[in-house]
This record gives C-alpha cells, structure tokens and sequence, in this order.
C-alpha cells in the first residue's frame, strides 16, 4: 500500500478527521494496533538542515501532531501514545526546556476544542516533580473536558521516563507491602501493571520513532515489551497520517507469536 507525500509542514490546522473519506485507507476489521505510540523526533534537526533555531523545528511539528492523531482516528486506534517531553529532556538548554514547556501548555490551552470535537479523550503519563505548574493545570482541565470521550484516548507523556514510571511503580508497591496490605513475596507481573500511571491502558501493540533512529529511549518499557517496531528515516515535521498509515500498512503484515511459536 502507499500513500503520497503531503507536505504537513505547510498546513495550520490539520484537516478534521473523515473529511476526505476517499483518502483513508481500508485495514481489515480488527487488523490495527489498538494502542500505539509515537516517539516523535528529528524537530531540531529538521529546523538545523533549514538554518533555524530548534524551536522551529518544534513549532512545525504542531500541526503534524494533531495530523497524526486524525490519522490514528481514521484507522481506527483505540489509544494514542505520543512521546512529547521525556524526563531526560531537562538535559537541554534552560531556553530549549523554557520554550517547550511553555509551547506543552500553549498548545494544550489552544488545541483542547478541537480535541474534544474530535471526541479524544485527553490522558497524560508522566512525574509531578519540575513539570511547569501552568502546564500540570492545562493538562487536568483538559482532561477534565474530554474525560467522556470515547473516540481515541490520547496519552501525552509529557516529563515521562519509562524506568521513572517503573520506579514510581515499585514505590507505591513499598509503601502498600509497609502497610501490611500487600506480601512482599506476593508481588507479581499483574500488580505491577496496576501501579503504572495509566493501569487501565492496554499494552502498547507498535512503536513508531521517526528521525531514523533506532532505539526506544525510555519509552513505555513495561507496555512495549511485546511491541512491534518500526522505525521511519522521516523527521517528525515532515510526517504526518501518510506515515502513520504506512506504519500500520506493515503492522498487520507482521507475525506476532509473543513468545510462542508458528503452528502453520
């Protein structure tokens, strides 16, 4: 299957979700990862290839982030993980990681309407401590908004670390076993599960990183461990639903056996 090439940078507000239903692709029934995340990276890189400065690259990606989830609407995803701000970001520049959590915000306040048209129900993953105040507080209003949509869920994982979340996990498990609530030999896989920040959230069925690089960076460890792979030689601001559908065009052509074994 293949799709042309659209230049998303171009675009300022993505078109809305079924507006060109001749576009959307035909995946069979029940064929398309149910949840799927995104490490969406190659912002800088694509404004450095352009002499700009890496909050460019930052800002082109905007509209291409809510291309994508129109995208992942229109195949039929059920859960949307897009890796925004990662714990290890704060690593940046102080005028890189002020510009970001701020444009987080923004883009929250600015973007929520839509995203609540669209029926996305908006989640986030991620740790309290140094995350901006104003951008905790955008996320819980709209979180608060959207929380009876049905649509898609849409996770930002935003100052999320996959080991931190693990970390955050085996913590809130400590303080239960001290408590006496829980036997410190009777931990298990499944009350594990239940103390990631989003418990209810199946796992993670594809992982999509942009930019050519191929590795996971820290990105849902726990729920991606029986993922599928893929990654795209595109920046992230020159992607958009054509690629998300290509991902997924070669997502269902895989063999997933987790663990087992061919019977044909």
């Amino acid at each position: 299957m293949s799709f042309d090439p659209v230049d998303y940078t171009s675009l300022d507000v993505p078109a809305a979700p079924f507006s060109d239903p001749a576009r959307i692709p035909h995946f069979p029934e029940g064929s398309v990862p149910r949840h799927l995340g995104v490490i969406m990276d190659g912002n800088g890189r694509w404004a450095k290839q352009r002499g700009m400065e890496r909050t460019q690259g930052h800002r082109a990606a905007e509209p291409v982030v809510f291309d994508t989830i129109a995208g992942a609407i229109e195949a039929g995803v059920r859960y949307l993980s897009l890796y925004t701000f990662s714990t290890e970001n704060w690593k940046r520049s102080p005028s890189e990681v002020r510009f970001l959590m701020g444009f987080s915000r923004d883009i929250i306040h600015r973007r929520v309407t839509q995203m609540d048209d669209w029926g996305v129900r908006v989640r986030w993953a991620g740790r309290r401590p140094r995350l901006w105040k104003s951008v905790i507080d955008e996320l819980e209003a709209a979180m608060e908004r959207t929380r009876h949509n049905t649509r898609i869920d849409v996770i930002f994982c935003i100052n999320y670390g996959g080991r931190a979340e693990l970390a955050d996990a085996a913590t809130d498990i400590a303080r239960e076993v001290a408590a006496g609530h829980i036997k410190g030999s009777k931990v298990t896989e499944k009350m594990i599960a239940q103390h990631l920040y989003n418990p209810d959230i199946p796992d993670c069925d594809l992982v999509l990183r942009t930019s050519g690089e191929q590795r996971t960076s820290n990105f849902l460890p726990w729920q991606a461990a029986y993922a599928e792979l893929d990654f795209v030689p595109e920046l992230f601001p020159d992607c958009g639903r054509d690629v998300l559908w290509r991902a997924i065009d070669d997502y269902i052509h895989r063999d997933r056996r987790f663990g087992g074994v061919d019977q044909a």
